[in-house]
């Protein structure tokens, strides 16, 4: 007899919330990359940033209310 075993997922709660957590990381991703002279590290830095900033008016844009559906 197989006995079937349930995992427990190891779940943390977010402190903050998504549109913050990905301006953090693009902060941080900018001041890094300030530091650093011109080359593919930094241009990778500042591309991720780019990237946190644009996910994050997106995630802004799909939670408006606008776009919710009327009840």
């Amino acid at each position: 007899m197989d006995e079937q075993r349930t995992r427990k997922r190891n779940r943390a709660k977010q402190v903050l919330s998504l549109e913050e957590r990905l301006l953090e990381a693009s902060r941080n991703a900018r001041d890094t990359a300030r530091k650093l002279p011109p080359g593919k590290e930094r241009a990778t830095l500042i591309r991720a940033a780019r990237e946190s900033e644009a996910a994050a008016q997106i995630n802004a844009w799909i939670s408006s209310p606008r776009l919710r559906p009327e009840r």
